[in-house]
């Protein structure tokens, strides 16, 4: 009795064990009844379904997933290889048309590959490689991951983004394109600096030939003062010398003095000589 008992126990929990499964938060569960769906679980929680081989459940990852793609080669509009190396951000929304469609994930990855890289080639084909490298590739980058995630629906899945990890050239155009990339840069480079020194020409120009006006009209300006004080200098001496004639005779006297006799000098003059007469007085 005890060992009828204690088999019964064992069925009924091989039983249990075999009919409740629980669904993690990052799981959503597909329940097959004989290789057909019978029900679609996204929800987490505790479940039952009949003993396998009734029915099995098949597990689906229900987190983002990211794929990186192996690098390939594109071709941009100005005819430029490079070779791209990106990674798609993705995610089952639809377990029961991924499993119909793609049944796992080794080939959902596989279906993204094509998916993404004729995408790419496709809209890349429409830019030249400075757009791509430069301010355009987020824009670029937003149209793949929306074309692909169209193409990707009717396998149950959502491309969240894709989006470009590294560029780079093949390894037998990159001196050619580094050397025309030089050369165009040492092209602008001498028109500016050709601009430059033409600018700098036309104002050096422009500041000689405002120097010399000012000059002249500083030269000019002085000279108008200077004449007009020394005619002032004359007006006041006239007046001053008109009142005593004397006065101004001996001072002029004087004036000679100072300017033909030093301590090296020695006058010989006549006795009737002004010069003599004013010294002797």
């Amino acid at each position: 009795m005890k060992k009828l008992f204690a088999i019964l126990v064992v069925l009924v929990g091989l039983v249990f064990f075999t009919t409740v499964f629980i669904v993690d938060e990052t799981e959503q569960v597909v329940v097959l009844a004989f290789g057909k769906p019978v029900k679609t679980i996204t929800k987490p929680g505790l479940n039952f379904k009949l003993p396998a081989p009734l029915q099995v459940a098949v597990t689906f990852d229900k987190r983002l997933l990211e794929y990186d793609v192996p690098p390939e080669e594109v071709l941009s509009m100005d005819k430029k290889t490079l070779i791209m190396d990106n990674y798609v951000r993705w995610k089952i929304v639809d377990p029961l048309l991924f499993l119909q469609t793609v049944q796992a994930i080794p080939t959902a990855k596989t279906r993204l590959d094509d998916i993404v890289y004729s995408e790419l080639r496709q809209e890349l084909g429409t830019h030249d490689m400075v757009e791509i490298i430069t301010e355009a590739r987020d824009l670029i980058m937003d149209k793949v991951t929306a074309a692909s995630n169209e193409e990707s629906e009717k396998y149950g899945i959502e491309v969240v983004d894709v989006r470009i990890r590294r560029v780079d050239l093949p390894s037998e155009n990159e001196a050619s394109i580094y050397a025309r990339m030089e050369a165009e840069r040492n092209r602008k480079a001498n028109m500016f600096r050709s601009e430059g020194e033409e600018e700098a020409q036309k104002i050096r120009a422009k500041t000689e030939r405002d120097k010399t006006v000012i000059l002249a009209d500083a030269y000019k300006t002085s000279q108008e003062i200077r004449g007009a004080g020394e005619a002032k200098a004359l007006e006041i001496y006239a007046n001053s010398f008109s009142k005593d004639t004397k006065f101004y005779e001996f001072l002029r006297t004087l004036e000679t003095y100072e300017k033909v006799i030093d301590k090296k000098t020695t006058l010989v003059l006549p006795s009737d000589s002004k010069l003599f007469k004013e010294l002797t007085q």
